[in-house]
């Protein structure tokens, strides 16, 4: 007969079958063991090193924890839902491979600060490992870029044709979204790797611990300067879940443009079969299936973000069991993000190919050489509102003529305004108009050249 489990003497009976299953995070908090593993030895050296145990203990409990870690990756241990959470199991299993030494390791902590330091590590490992994602999605859009710098493609806002620009230009967008993202991680990281560990429950401990010792030991910057913050605080998850949708917006605003690129109204890219899919009905379709799921998936972070706000907001100082919904929210935004920034830098190294020909054509066949036509009457003495004005009186007849502004005769033009000579042509050639763009941070092949050499060297940088 198995022996009914209680928490203490305070306790008469077990839970209830039904409300363990449902109180229980061994199902997803297992991806912490590692991490918990870690902090622990960090915990049985610092017990040792102040006196609250023997060195001897400390060795012990060190050893008894290596092995469990090699049980886990061995597959040899796997704790069930009668473990109740990763550290419950760790324990257990401690104990029964030391002997009551391993009752000691609990000593001066409680789940409390334990978990937030657990979870602390693990993100800490997952910021770096997303920057790495980030940095290989810029290296493939700066090789892209590298090779279309004269390359032009629509400019577009509204959605409407506004003015050509270079291809490169475009991508390098792109770039400097993914550096933000970069940055903002770096930031988020600094108020990850601060240690809570030693918090206790929620008040400290009587023992003589040094929290400055186990923070040493794993690599922590700082530690909590309030105990109750220290075991409370998730507000570094919630930037986490906030840089993360801010890198799921990036790269669902890049999907989208891809969808649209790659359809038939367009023609710009030509998705290559490697990452793209076909039609269980319709033989002649390839579906961008790769950043349709990018844009779809933005949603889920989007709603972990929300879903952790909304636990935060009304929980009174200091832990609650509500926080134990913040795992499965990053775990699975982390996840999410990896897959994400892989699938999109592998659809952008393999998987579409720009189309020259038809990029070439989309840039003659609108009015986005209008501005141009402004700014060439406004370089020769005529107000920029006045040119502005007369301009589009001459698209607006153009349209209704069914020409283009290039192929106005210069006689036609001269009728418009005098200052009209016969350069107009090359003025309003969209190879002229974008390298005319000479401004800083512009799209005028000069500029570009430069931006690409300044995001070469910030990435060999770092």
């Amino acid at each position: 007969m198995t022996e009914k489990q209680t928490w203490s003497q305070r306790f008469e009976s077990a839970l209830h079958p039904a409300i363990a299953r449902f109180n229980a995070s061994i199902s997803f908090d297992i991806k912490l063991i590692e991490y918990d593993i870690t902090a622990s030895q960090a915990h049985a050296q610092m017990l040792a090193h102040t006196g609250i145990i023997s060195p001897e203990e400390g060795k012990q409990l060190v050893t008894g924890l290596d092995q469990i870690r090699q049980e886990y990756r061995q597959g040899k241990f796997q704790p069930g839902i009668d473990a109740e959470d990763v550290h419950f199991a760790v324990e257990k299993r401690l104990t029964e491979i030391v002997g009551n030494v391993g009752k000691k390791l609990h000593t001066a902590r409680s789940r409390n600060d334990q978990v937030g330091t657990d979870t602390r590590l693990y993100l800490r490992d997952q910021i770096q490992q997303i920057r790495q994602h980030l940095r290989e999605l810029q290296a493939v859009l700066l090789d892209i870029a590298e090779t279309n710098i004269e390359t032009l493609i629509p400019g577009y806002t509204h959605l409407q044709r506004a003015q050509p620009v270079s291809l490169a230009h475009h991508l390098l967008a792109y770039f400097h979204m993914a550096q933000r993202d970069l940055e903002r991680l770096g930031d988020v990281y600094q108020r990850v790797n601060i240690s809570p560990l030693g918090c206790g429950a929620l008040a400290g401990t009587t023992f003589p611990i040094d929290r400055h010792y186990t923070a040493k030991l794993l690599h922590f910057d700082q530690i909590y300067a309030n105990s109750l913050d220290g075991v409370s605080d998730r507000d570094f998850a919630i930037e986490f879940l906030c840089a993360a949708s801010i890198i799921m917006v990036h790269l669902s605003r890049l999907s989208e443009e891809v969808i649209l690129w790659s359809s038939e109204e367009f023609r710009f890219v030509t998705l290559k079969d490697s990452c793209a899919t076909g039609s269980s009905i319709m033989p002649q379709k390839k579906n961008p299936d790769v950043p349709e799921l990018v844009r779809g998936k933005t949603g889920r972070v989007f709603g972990h973000l929300q879903a952790m706000l909304v636990i935060m907001k009304g929980l009174p100082l200091a832990y609650n069991k509500d926080l134990q919904e913040d795992k499965e929210g990053i775990f699975d935004s982390v996840n999410t993000i990896k897959a994400c920034l892989e699938a999109m830098t592998l659809l952008l190294r393999e998987g579409l190919e720009f189309c020259p020909q038809r990029l070439a054509q989309a840039v003659t066949e609108d009015f986005s050489n209008a501005t141009d036509v402004a700014d060439y009457l406004a370089a020769r003495g005529v107000p920029f509102r006045e040119a502005y004005n007369l301009v589009g009186k001459v698209v607006k007849t153009s349209i209704a003529a069914g020409k283009l502004l290039k192929d106005l005769t210069l006689e036609e033009w001269q009728q418009i305004h005098p200052a009209f000579a016969a350069d107009i042509y090359e003025a309003i050639s969209p190879y002229q108009i974008v390298a005319a763009r000479k401004s800083y941070g512009g799209t005028g092949f000069a500029q570009v050249r430069q931006a690409l050499l300044a995001a070469r060297t910030q990435i060999s940088a770092e």
